[in-house]
C-alpha cells in the first residue's frame, strides 16, 4: 500500500508515527511519503532553518524532545545564550546547539546548489524515519501575516509568521496570511507523482491555513489532489471548537472560518464538488456534525482524535485507512 500525507509539525507528524505503527502491522508492503509544509521555513542568524521539515524528520527518527514536541532531545542552549549575550537579534527564535548543527550542513549544502529536496534526503540517512520526506516546493515561500503594527497604531504591517507565531504567540489579530514568493513556486520533484500514484492520500490533524493551506498554495498541488485516483481522507485539528494544539484558532478567524471540526471540512469541501477530501474524521465529542458534513457529500465518522500516545493513534489511522477503503469502493 502507498499512502501519501500532507502534514505540518507535531500534529502531523505525531499521526504519522501512529500510521507507521499501524500499517506495519496491518500491511507486509507499505510505503508512505510525507510532503511537509515549509511555508514556516525561515533564515536565522544565517542558517536556513525548516521546523516541520525538522520536527517530521526528528520524531520518527526519535531524537525529538517528547515534552516540547519540537527540536532535539537532551538539548542545551548555550549559542542561544550567547547571542543574548552581544545583543544579536532576533532574541525570541532560539535554536539549539544540537539543532544548529542540522541547520549547519543544511545552510551549507544549499550554497553548494544542492536542492532542498536533495538536502532533504541526506539528513534522512541519518535519521532513517521510514518515509520518503518531501519538501512541497524548493523554491522559497515563507508565510507572513499581516498585523495592525504594535509600533504605529493605525498601521498594517506584514510580519514573518514564526514572529506572528513565537514572539507574539498570535496575540496580534491576523487580518490575512501572505505566502512570499508562492506565485513562482513549483512542486518540488516527486510530489506530484506522489500524489498521483498513492492509493490512499491522508490529511493529518495539522493546521488547515498555515500548514495545508500553504501546501496546497503551491501551484498545481491542489489540482493534482482533485484529480487523484486515490480515496483522501482528512483528520480533524479541530476537536469540540478548540484546536489541540498550537493557535489554528486565530488563523482560521483570519480566513473567516468558524473553529470548528465541520467548518474545517466543508472549507475543503468535497472532491465530488471540486473539493479536496472525500472523507473526514472528527472526535467522538463532535458526533453532532457527522450528518451535516456527509450532507456537503463527504463521509464522516466520529472517532476518538486525541493523541495521547502511539497506540491510541495508530487506532486513528486505521479509521482514516479503513474510511479510505470504504469511501473508495463506495465510489
Amino acid at each position: 500500500m502507498r499512502v501519501t500525507t500532507l502534514a505540518g509539525g507535531i500534529g502531523g507528524a505525531r499521526f504519522i508515527r501512529g500510521l507507521q505503527t499501524y500499517l506495519q502491522e496491518a500491511f507486509n508492503d507499505v510505503s508512505i511519503t510525507v510532503i511537509g509544509n515549509t511555508g514556516d521555513d525561515i533564515w536565522i542568524h544565517g542558517l536556513r532553518v525548516c521546523p516541520d521539515l525538522d520536527t517530521i524528520m526528528y520524531t520518527l527518527g526519535d531524537g525529538i524532545d517528547p515534552e516540547r514536541g519540537w527540536g532535539r532531545r537532551d538539548e542545551t542552549f548555550h549559542a542561544k545564550e550567547e547571542l543574548q549575550a552581544y545583543g544579536v537579534e532576533p532574541t525570541w527564535f532560539g535554536l539549539g546547539d544540537r539543532d544548529i548543527a542540522t541547520h549547519l550542513v543544511r545552510t551549507a549544502s544549499l550554497n553548494a546548489g544542492y536542492s532542498l529536496a536533495e538536502v532533504t534526503a541526506a539528513l534522512c540517512q541519518r535519521w532513517k524515519p521510514g518515509v520518503e520526506l518531501l519538501p512541497m516546493t524548493n523554491d522559497r515561500a515563507e508565510t507572513h501575516v499581516v498585523v495592525d503594527s504594535p509600533d504605529d497604531p493605525g498601521k498594517r504591517i506584514a510580519i514573518h509568521f514564526q514572529e506572528w507565531w513565537i514572539k507574539y504567540r498570535a496575540s496580534l489579530t491576523a487580518h490575512d496570511f501572505a505566502i512570499i514568493g508562492i506565485e513562482n513556486a513549483t512542486p518540488a520533484p516527486g510530489v506530484l507523482e506522489a500524489i498521483s500514484e498513492a492509493d490512499v492520500i491522508l490529511l493529518p490533524p495539522s493546521n488547515p491555513v498555515v500548514s495545508i493551506g500553504s501546501i496546497l498554495a503551491v501551484p498545481g498541488i491542489q489540482e493534482a489532489l482533485v484529480s487523484a485516483s486515490a480515496p483522501i481522507v482528512g483528520v480533524s485539528p479541530i476537536i469540540s471548537g478548540a484546536p489541540v494544539r498550537g493557535m489554528a484558532d486565530a488563523c482560521l478567524t483570519a480566513k473567516g472560518i468558524e473553529t470548528s471540526a465541520r467548518a474545517v471540512a466543508l472549507n475543503y469541501g468535497a472532491r465530488r464538488s471540486g473539493g479536496i477530501v472525500d472523507g473526514w474524521l472528527v472526535d467522538t465529542s463532535d458526533a453532532r456534525n457527522v450528518k451535516e458534513i456527509e450532507a456537503a457529500g463527504i463521509a464522516c465518522r466520529s472517532v476518538p482524535l486525541f493523541m495521547t500516545d502511539v497506540p491510541a493513534t495508530a487506532q486513528m489511522a486505521e479509521q482514516a485507512i479503513d474510511l479510505a477503503r470504504a469511501t473508495e469502493h463506495a465510489g
